[in-house]
């Protein structure tokens, strides 16, 4: 039976587990205190966080949660980097952080349900960012309509462009009258 505060944090863990839209399991021995402290902030300016985790409650969380494809990774000094939010932002954090500190290396991430590997998680770190990907999208919509307004403006310019002609043409002959 656990202690009520071991019940608090797996329920903890459980919640990170049910509702983070990615879950990067990383192994972070070696690093400083100040360091933990500059990832978290840097992780917290893209709402996301980074919590030090016990492996046994988590296993116990993921169990709980459906999520145990995660506990092959359970193993040395664990820490959670999670999000509710995009999910390239935190790994490209992550992925950026690692490369930086050569201390901190990714076992691996559970997204949507699937277990990633450090490879993949690296993979969806280039990925762009979802405000890029709408943006592409908009884009993408806008230049054929763009397109089409001129393709439609162009009889109607041309028309406007002979009547001012026409309308110089005219000036041009009352003048000499």
């Amino acid at each position: 039976m656990p202690t009520p505060e071991k019940a608090r944090q797996i329920e903890e863990i459980s919640e990170i587990l049910r509702t983070a839209s990615v879950a990067i399991l990383t192994d972070y021995r070696g690093l400083t205190v100040a360091d933990m402290t500059a990832f978290r902030r840097r992780l917290q300016e893209q709402q996301a966080n980074l919590r030090v985790v016990k492996n046994t409650l988590t296993r116990i969380a993921a169990e709980r949660t459906g999520t145990a494809v995660i506990t092959p990774l359970l193993e040395g000094p664990t820490a959670l980097v999670y999000t509710s939010g995009d999910p390239v932002t935190a790994a490209k954090l992550t992925v950026e952080f690692a490369r930086q500190s050569r201390i901190l290396t990714v076992k691996g991430a559970l997204l949507g349900g699937q277990l990633l590997s450090p490879a993949d998680v690296e993979a969806l770190a280039t990925l762009p960012s979802r405000e890029e990907l709408v943006a592409k999208v908009v884009g993408g919509l806008q230049a054929p309509l763009y397109g089409l307004v001129s393709v439609l403006s162009g009889p109607i310019r041309g028309l406007l462009y002979v009547l001012q002609g026409r309308l110089q043409q005219l000036g041009g002959e009352a003048e000499a009258a």
